[in-house]
């Protein structure tokens, strides 16, 4: 079964556990998803079965959106509403400094990855690293921040909405919020609403090429040079120039890579499930 949609991952599951119900829920043995969702995280994540497997790394995803929660004087080595360490009630803030944090932290912006995250370090996951107690750092990185937007504040939590570029941490931008409104804080709520165009919609499966990355190109030489996976020669595109292609077939469609006037097929002769 080839599909592509959104699932709903509650909150308090890990996202591979979460994978697991869907494959015994469809009876399917091949899947995967795009873009781990925390486990004190709930949202959309893209699932596909079968060989749109392979199509993670041509998806538009970006931009990522998400509703946060704010905890302010609540303090988490993981950054999020498990191992809390401390909470204490601080001083009721002016809306007006909050929206104006919110504003001010936009555009791209230098920070540290929770300890309790996904990197690799040596080929170990920082988490299992941070819980079995093992010293270690993890290297600067940056987000794109494209918006915020303020939801509301009820002290001492302040729900705001951002969009962000793939493979942010939020948890890390609510610590640089709060430090900017001169307090600690933590995540106590993280729901991702939408990636890209991708948006829940009770796991209705999804045409791929409506979703795909790519620019589309039409080859000019005989179609049956594709059907059979012969190799094909770059004057023989509609477009040449370097870059990843769409090629679309009447029942499958091809991704293929023009680079340095040689051409390679990344995917052929994928099958079109149009719902």
């Amino acid at each position: 079964m080839n599909r592509l949609f959104v699932a709903y991952k509650p909150k308090g599951m890990v996202s591979n556990h979460f994978l697991s119900r869907l494959k015994r829920k469809y009876g399917v043995k091949k899947a995967g998803f795009s873009g781990i969702l925390d486990p004190f995280a709930s949202g959309c994540l893209i699932v596909a079965f079968g060989a749109y497997t392979r199509l993670f790394n041509y998806l538009k995803i970006e931009p990522k959106v998400y509703r946060a929660t704010l905890w302010l004087g609540a303090s988490s080595n993981s950054g999020d509403n498990e191992n809390i360490n401390q909470i204490h009630l601080p001083p009721t803030l002016d809306e007006t400094q909050i929206k104006n944090a919110l504003q001010n932290l936009q555009g791209k912006i230098n920070y540290i990855p929770p300890k309790f995250s996904a990197k690799k370090i040596d080929g170990k996951r920082a988490y299992e690293l941070a819980r079995s107690g093992s010293e270690f750092e993890l290297k600067e990185c940056q987000m794109e921040v494209f918006s915020t937007k303020f939801i509301s504040y009820c002290h001492p939590f302040i729900t705001f909405d951002i969009a962000v570029s793939a493979g942010s941490y939020i948890r890390s931008y609510a610590q640089i919020l709060a430090k900017n409104l001169g307090l600690i804080g933590t995540l106590s709520a993280l729901e991702r609403i939408s990636e890209g165009k991708f948006k829940f919609q009770n796991e209705t499966p999804l045409n791929p090429l409506e979703y795909l990355n790519l620019t589309k190109n039409s080859y000019k030489g005989d179609i049956l040079d594709i059907v059979l996976g012969k190799k094909l020669k770059c004057s023989d595109f509609e477009t040449s120039s370097d870059g990843e292609y769409l090629i679309e077939l009447d029942d499958t469609f091809s991704i293929i890579k023009i680079e340095n006037q040689e051409v390679k097929y990344m995917i052929n002769r994928m099958e079109k499930c149009l719902y």
